[in-house]
């Protein structure tokens, strides 16, 4: 008897000490969705955007199914799966996928358009981590325009600014929410590319679509970027609902020898 009152005793001071812990930081849910109330029925997950009372954003995209992908009208499809299932008798649940590098947050390396960089191994695992992450400014290109060197003269970017991220009009249109890929996106031109390159110490470039580039200028603008393999590119950034100015970012790519591109996961802190 006395066995079983001290284990509900514990049961419920866990929970109470779970409670007040969950109501002292909300943002830090228990880990695998696990809340304080102790219920099997509460195995809810949480899902968030912002992080520590607003202070981190996280600006990369889920990964799902129906998320778009290049040239396809019918989105990335199915990617993952459940090789080893407890359901089935494994001793643990063992998740595969199968993803092209440059999908949804993504950063592309100087093999991506340069053969003989690809052939010498410059992939994403030489790209420059001090590059990846500090200061950054998030400007708001004007709407129903690509990135042109008047564009980017009008945004009038500080000299000693390395890492800007570029909201467009692909925001406001969703487009990274759209499971047809759309040729119509807003991205940079070879020129607006050039005069980057040229004018400004920015070593990060991030868009808000699968392609830094304009369509229309794929690989051109790609060149002038990737030419002297100091210039990063960050594709697939997702900028809604977050405020122009200045952050701290920090982006990480998967360390794929040998690969091009790869998914990124990246945020902003205040």
């Amino acid at each position: 008897m006395a066995t079983a009152t001290a284990t509900v005793l514990y049961f419920l001071l866990t929970c109470a000490v779970q409670s007040v812990l969950s109501s002292l930081e909300s943002a830090y849910p228990s880990p695998y969705g696990l809340d304080a109330s102790c219920g099997a029925d509460d195995l809810i997950p949480v899902r968030r955007e912002v992080y520590g009372g607003g202070r981190i954003i996280d600006i990369s995209h889920q990964y799902h199914s129906e998320m778009p992908s290049w040239e396809s009208s019918d989105g990335l499809g199915h990617f993952l799966w459940l090789d080893k299932s407890m359901k089935n008798g494994s001793l643990a649940n063992n998740s595969e996928m199968k993803i092209p590098t440059h999908t949804g947050t993504h950063v592309d390396a100087p093999g991506h358009v340069f053969d003989h960089y690809f052939d010498a191994g410059y992939d994403v695992d030489t790209l420059d981590l001090e590059v990846l992450n500090g200061p950054a400014l998030l400007v708001d290109v004007p709407r129903d325009k690509n990135i042109t060197a008047d564009v980017m003269k009008s945004l009038n970017i500080p000299k000693g600014v390395r890492r800007v991220l570029f909201r467009t009009l692909n925001t406001d249109r969703r487009l990274m929410f759209k499971k047809e890929f759309d040729t119509s996106y807003v991205g940079f031109m070879k020129d607006g590319a050039q005069w980057l390159v040229d004018n400004t110490d920015i070593k990060l470039v991030g868009t808000d679509y699968l392609s830094v580039a304009a369509f229309d200028d794929l690989i051109a603008a790609h060149l002038v970027f990737l030419k002297g393999k100091e210039t990063i590119l960050v594709e697939g950034l997702k900028l809604d609902d977050v405020q122009p100015g200045a952050y701290n970012v920090h982006c990480l790519p998967l360390r794929l020898v040998g690969a091009e591109g790869s998914p990124i996961r990246c945020i902003l802190i205040k």
